[in-house]
């Protein structure tokens, strides 16, 4: 329980035990217990009205660090697409020079094998 409601409750318990105690009539007594149960009702308005504006003020930080958050998500997101769509282009140039080289590799293969075969026809002529 929170100190503002235990102080509140600890007030209106002394405030009645005095009351009842103190040597004043009824109809006196009983409008001493109105006024001072009015005077409590008001501070307790009070109270839940400042703990009320402290609440919605947790709310608005939490709403605003919130989008904070989701920003730097989405630029995050955007920035790793953009990245994987540069590494996705290069690894098609990489795939097609890669190709370009094993296609040069088996044509000279071909033309080294074409001149041994020639060469070796020649000797064994």
């Amino acid at each position: 329980m929170p100190k503002v409601f235990k102080l509140i409750i600890a007030a209106a318990t002394g405030f009645i035990a005095g009351i009842l105690v103190a040597p004043k009539s009824g109809k006196q007594t009983r409008r001493d217990i109105k006024n001072k149960a009015s005077e409590l009702k008001d501070k307790a308005t009070d109270e839940a009205g400042k703990l009320r504006g402290v609440a919605e003020e947790g709310v608005g930080a939490a709403k605003h660090g919130a989008e904070i958050v989701a920003g730097e998500v989405a630029e995050f997101g955007k920035s790793a697409k953009g990245a994987a769509s540069r590494i996705a282009g290069e690894a098609v140039e990489l795939g097609d020079e890669a190709k370009d080289r094993a296609a040069r590799v088996a044509g000279d293969a071909k033309r080294t094998a074409k001149r041994f075969t020639a060469d070796a026809k020649k000797k064994l002529k």
